[in-house]
């Protein structure tokens, strides 16, 4: 893992494969670290043939951290009763633009790109404000940040308000567990306890900050509308959601394959606001196979 200075934020930063591999960029969502990407899903996408890029996004992990005063309670509930009031630190938009930077600093000059959850709206973002620097789109798990799609389970609510305003633990095992129950709650079926253990304790010895997770969230609920900017994106685009996600609704990944023109919509009943191992081989399937359609354009083209 390495560490780089991208203007003001510090992103760390990890790369599997070959050097001469064809780039693909991957992006977790809100208050996940590059480890919360599965090894085996990682490994998938090497063997064929990829050179896959993780990051930590701002304010997670191992890159860096806001220097500005906590988020006020009452900014975060503002945000979630009139979105776009205002009270982020950053935007979307931003975090694509650190994405950008980063593949500048590797030389990169256009990869595949892959986002989970708010990691695909970050994806969306970047094809939107860099489309040259695109080559496929895959947006997992995640939404076009229209209101009306893509909205969280009633149900969840108090929960993550719960889990966004507690204080962190400082006993390891007493974050661990809470860390996987949070998890347990937006799952589908397919949960892997043991799988998930191991991933939230890895991510707890790394560093843990909810308020971070707080400026994330606000950064998504004051970042606007993507939908009339997504019926421009131009290269080949996946979408995949499971019908069992609380966190994200299944409307949120149908509403952005219906705006990219010519995108192609993967659903799994079986799985949640997760990446199930039992589906992880069709889904780097799936990317790879979006993947190899930007190359059969290029050459049409």
């Amino acid at each position: 893992m390495a560490t780089v200075q991208l203007g003001d934020v510090e992103i760390a930063y990890e790369v599997d494969g070959p050097d001469d591999g064809v780039p693909l960029l991957l992006v977790m969502g809100l208050g996940t670290q590059l480890v919360g990407w599965p090894a085996d899903l990682v490994e998938g996408l090497v063997e064929r043939g990829f050179r896959v890029i993780r990051h930590d996004n701002r304010d997670v992990g191992l890159s860096s951290f806001t220097d500005a005063p906590p988020p006020a309670r009452s900014a975060v509930v503002r945000s979630f009763l009139r979105p776009g009031s205002g009270g982020a630190d950053y935007l979307l938009s931003d975090m694509a633009e650190d994405a950008r930077a980063l593949l500048d600093h590797l030389d990169v000059p256009a990869a595949h790109v892959v986002g989970a959850s708010m990691g695909g709206m970050i994806a969306q973002q970047l094809t939107i404000d860099h489309p040259e620097r695109v080559l496929s789109l895959t947006s997992i798990m995640s939404n076009t940040g229209s209101r009306r799609h893509g909205g969280v389970h009633p149900k969840l609510l108090p929960t993550m308000a719960l889990s966004l305003t507690q204080a962190r633990p400082t006993d390891e095992q007493e974050a661990v567990r809470l860390g996987v129950e949070g998890w347990r709650l937006i799952a589908g079926p397919l949960f892997d306890e043991t799988e998930m253990t191991e991933m939230v304790r890895t991510a707890v010895r790394r560093s843990v900050s909810p308020i971070g997770t707080v400026r994330q969230l606000l950064a998504i609920l004051d970042s606007p509308d993507r939908t009339p900017a997504l019926r421009r994106v131009a290269v080949p685009t996946l979408v995949v959601h499971g019908l069992a996600d609380r966190l994200v609704a299944p409307s949120g990944g149908i509403a952005t394959a219906r705006a990219v023109p010519g995108s192609r919509l993967l659903m799994f009943p079986d799985m949640g606001h997760d990446l199930p191992r039992a589906r992880r081989g069709e889904i780097v399937e799936a990317i790879a196979q979006n993947a190899a359609r930007a190359a059969t354009a290029d050459i049409a083209g």
